[in-house]
């Protein structure tokens, strides 16, 4: 298992293709001037030590420096020891609407980014409780199952969008009924689902259907509103530049609303609470609170323990990469001449 302790400095690899075009940038500019100077037939006899290709390896060891240097500030370590502890948890299933009417942007940047976030710092209030993540639209789609792993769990909430099912519209009983397949412990009692989403919803009646299926299998549903009573257009955009507005059959611009009412209906029949989720911070306290109250199941993870620091071997592979830029000369060598690979002798 590999965790990595400073992923800030990934940035730094920005200079990279700064030092491509400033030397691709500084070799045109050396040959437009040693034309003015003389032929390449004449410079060749000036400078026959000259070589034609060490520049280019000289900024190549200086990438793989740089590359391995960032490496070491960013610090990967290794579990080497694999450990089953105890933990008291509850099992908790997020469920997030990524329809397309989560892109409008009555709630700042939009509902759906809304949405992520909050997810996200409910995670970060959570101890040792086991999460899933299910991404609904016009479907249903399991995102993560349930784990402790909570890295995981923000990396592929940060991935969901409003693409990444074809089937559009907000079937919630969809969401419902597979979260229900999630609860793979039958001791589990506190088991604890998550409606991240504006209201909408096309299922109908069939979703509290499927919210009085769950409260028997001793899930608790609660809801969290994402958006504004008042609503907003969907923008539709390209390259993050607003091109239209979603239409309906009749051209008319749609406004999208949220709806309390259908995510409070779910949260009552579901024996949970229904959650603004306007406040972050008030929203999660809430949440938390919640959750405290709740009895804990204890059970066994496995988990990577005595992580070791492997920053010295990249610091160490990339000084020397660096040593190498420094100190090859860009003039040929006496015995790589002499074997002639990049046929030099060949432009003499």
């Amino acid at each position: 298992m590999i965790q990595l302790d400073e992923k800030i400095y990934f940035y730094l690899l920005s200079v990279i293709p700064i030092l491509v075009l400033l030397f691709i940038g500084l070799q045109i500019w050396k040959r437009r001037t040693q034309k003015r100077f003389a032929d390449s037939r004449l410079l060749r006899r000036l400078s026959p030590d000259r070589s034609s290709f060490k520049g280019a390896l000289k900024l190549i060891f200086l990438i793989i420096g740089l590359f391995f240097l960032v490496l070491g500030l960013v610090n990967p370590k290794i579990g080497t020891k694999l450990e089953t502890v105890k933990r008291e948890g509850v099992d908790i299933v997020f469920a997030v609407d990524v329809s397309k009417s989560m892109l409008a942007e009555d709630i700042a940047p939009n509902r759906l980014e809304k949405a992520k976030r909050l997810v996200s710092e409910i995670i970060n209030q959570l101890a040792s409780d086991r999460i899933g993540i299910i991404a609904y639209a016009g479907q249903a789609f399991p995102q993560l199952p349930i784990t402790t792993d909570y890295g995981a769990a923000k990396m592929f909430l940060q991935s969901m969008n409003t693409d990444m099912l074809s089937s559009q519209g907000t079937a919630i009983n969809e969401a419902i009924e597979l979260a229900a397949t999630y609860y793979d412990d039958e001791e589990q009692t506190n088991r604890v689902l998550f409606i991240v989403s504006d209201g909408e919803d096309h299922s109908e009646g069939s979703t509290l259907d499927a919210v009085e299926i769950a409260v028997s299998e001793g899930i608790r549903v609660f809801s969290i509103g994402v958006g504004k009573a008042k609503g907003a257009p969907i923008p539709i955009k390209r390259k993050g530049v607003v091109e239209s507005l979603k239409k309906d059959r009749n051209g008319e611009v749609v406004i999208t609303k949220l709806n309390e009412e259908v995510l409070t209906d779910i949260a009552e029949e579901g024996n949970g609470e229904y959650i603004n989720g306007a406040n972050t911070e008030e929203a999660v306290e809430f949440i938390k609170e919640q959750l405290d109250q709740m009895d804990k199941k204890e059970f066994e993870a496995k988990q990577f323990a005595e992580y070791k620091d492997q920053f010295q071997w990249f610091l160490a592979a990339g000084l020397l990469f660096l040593f190498l830029d420094v100190f090859f000369l860009d003039r040929k060598t006496g015995w790589l001449k002499k074997l002639n690979l990049f046929n030099e002798k060949d432009w003499e």
